[in-house]
Formats: C-alpha cells, structure tokens, sequence
C-alpha cells in the first residue's frame, strides 16, 4: 500500500530569553577578550557559514576521528540509546541538528517534537528546513540562543524531555562550566544524551587539530577574518599562525592563534599591540576518562550514567539521568532500563 503522503510541519521558530547571535554582543566580546592579558577569543564564533563550512571539511579528515567514532558507536548502540531516551519524547538539541547522528537519533526515536538550538540564526533555519523535508512528520521548533545560557525552552507537559548534547561540545567547557551547564540542563530535560571526547594517545590529538591539509588552520584563522569582515577590525591574517598542542596537565587541547611579528590591530576607537610570539587563546577542548565524565554528572546532580563508547574506546556518549528518588520527588516517572 502506498505511504500516505504529508505535508510538512510549519517551522515555529522562536528566540531564548537571551537571544541569538548579536552583533553588539559579538563586538563586546571581541573587545573584551582582546583586552585580556591573556588575549582569548570565545569559540562559538568560529561558525559563521564559512566556518561552518570550514568544520563540515574537518569531520571528512582522515585525522580528525571524533565524528566517525561517535557514528560507529551510535549506530551500535543505538536500539540501547532509545530505550534508554524513549520514543515519542521531546528531542532537544544543542546545536542545529544537520548531522548524521541528530537524523538517526530522529529516525529512531520519533520524536513529539524536536527542538534544535542554536546560536546562528542561518544555520539553524537552513538545518530545519534540511530536516522538515525529511521528516514531513516531524514537528520542529528551532530556537535561537546561546545554549550555554539560560534559555525560555517551551516544552509540552506530560512529555518527558531528553537533551541532546553531540559532538563534543562540551569539551569546549572548563570542568567548572561543564559542572554548571549539567546542573542548569537538568532543569531542562530528566534525561540527557551527551557526547565526550576520551583520553588517549596524545600523538592522536595532536594529529586531529593539526591535520596535513591545513582545513582546522584554515578554520581557526577564519575568526579573525569574521570579525574583519563583520566588525571592521584590519587584522591581517598572515601575521598569525595556527598552533594547537594537547596540555596533559589539565587534559585539554589549546588552540591559539600566534603573532609572527610585531604590529597593531584595530577595531574602531580600540587598539591592541601584539609582540611576536603572543598569542590569541581561541579554544579549549577537554578530554575525559569515562570515570572522571561520571564523577562530574555526578557532581552536577545526575546520579545514574550510562555509558557507550566505539570499539576502540575513543569516544564516549553518556545517557545521564536522575534518580528514581529524585525523580519521584519531581513528580517523573522512575527511569526505563536501558
């Protein structure tokens, strides 16, 4: 028989109580972070289209493993990751969900709706739309914001809600901030999905943020074109090189972006020397032990963790959930095994 054909659902986009990508924010930002003695940069800016385009490049590179870890292990798993989240439950991304991994998740799951977030505004759109035609099922409610802010995410009661977390992203948080986003997510959803990055040979994180071809380069440099380009700064891009090296102290990747001579930026009334050899701190991404990942969802109010990871024990994604003490106490149902 044939599948009866539907149209799709219309696209409900709405903002967070703290808004999406603003160009005031993003100039007070830059401003700020430059003014640091330590110069930093914050890395949600990395993606307009360029770098977006840019980070697509590097999840195709031979070195950069994270991405088809986390496929391998999600498809693996991936009967056990539903049972766990549960069909028909409210999806909630953070991030605008154009992947592989958030489609799969969506097959499986059928979703009453499903919430992406995201802090551009065209990436978002263009990813729900992406979806909306796959899914003609599927009610989407994009959200514009900063997920690692408070946000007004509208849910359905009665629903239970799972938060969505792919990708590693929460590496980009120190410890500390990871502890504090947890603690404000778990007043999002009961359950979470989060992706983690796992300790290992460092010769294999160096390789994957130094790839041979240049694209995670290419990708780290196009800040500064942005903020050319979107704020009128004059940095001069080949004045700076890419460095990124694994810290084993705090277990981390540091990207930065060196000065290679002497000179002066500006942007506006704001001017900022650079000696050769300072650097600009863009990123931070930290890896975990799935012992040390538990411990800190622990301290962050989840006290059940599920763990998958990939054969090779490179990735990791937790299923972090409430007690059922807890959870009764909020007036949820107890957790299904998973």
């Amino acid at each position: 028989m044939a599948r009866e054909r539907r149209r799709s659902a219309p696209l409900e986009l709405a903002a967070g109580s703290k808004g999406g990508f603003s160009p005031t924010g993003f100039r007070d930002d830059v401003v700020a972070g430059l003014s640091l003695p330590q110069k930093s940069l914050p890395p949600k800016y990395f993606y307009d289209a360029a770098g977006s385009r840019l980070f697509a490049r590097i999840c195709r590179l031979p070195e950069y493993y994270l991405t088809r870890a986390e496929l391998a292990l999600t498809r693996r798993h991936l009967a056990a990751i539903v049972r766990f989240a549960g069909r028909g439950c409210q999806l909630i991304e953070y991030g605008s969900g154009e992947g592989v991994k958030s489609r799969m998740l969506i097959r499986a799951l059928r979703p009453a709706v499903y919430v992406p977030i995201d802090i551009s505004e065209d990436a978002l759109l263009a990813a729900a739309r992406s979806l909306a035609r796959e899914f003609p099922w599927l009610r989407i409610a994009p959200l514009v914001g900063d997920f690692s802010r408070p946000l007004d995410i509208r849910v359905r009661r009665g629903t239970p809600s799972v938060v969505y977390f792919p990708g590693s992203t929460i590496g980009n948080l120190a410890p500390e901030e990871a502890h504090a986003f947890l603690s404000m997510s778990r007043g999002v959803a009961a359950r979470m999905l989060v992706g983690v990055d796992l300790k290992k040979d460092p010769a294999l994180l160096h390789a994957a943020y130094n790839d041979a071809a240049g694209v995670t380069a290419a990708f780290n440099l196009n800040l500064l074109a942005r903020i050319n380009r979107e704020l009128g700064a004059d940095f001069d891009l080949r004045r700076f090189r890419h460095y990124a090296f694994y810290n084993p102290a705090p277990g981390r990747i540091e990207m930065h972006l060196v000065a290679l001579e002497n000179h002066v930026v500006r942007l506006g009334r704001h001017r900022w020397h650079f000696a050769a050899g300072e650097a600009i701190h863009t990123e931070n991404s930290y890896k975990y032990s799935a012992e040390g990942f538990r411990a800190l969802a622990e301290r962050a109010g989840f006290a059940r963790a599920r763990t998958w990871t990939d054969r090779r024990g490179m990735f990791a994604v937790f299923g972090l959930s409430f007690s059922d003490a807890r959870r009764r106490r909020a007036g949820l149902p107890p957790t299904s095994p998973a």
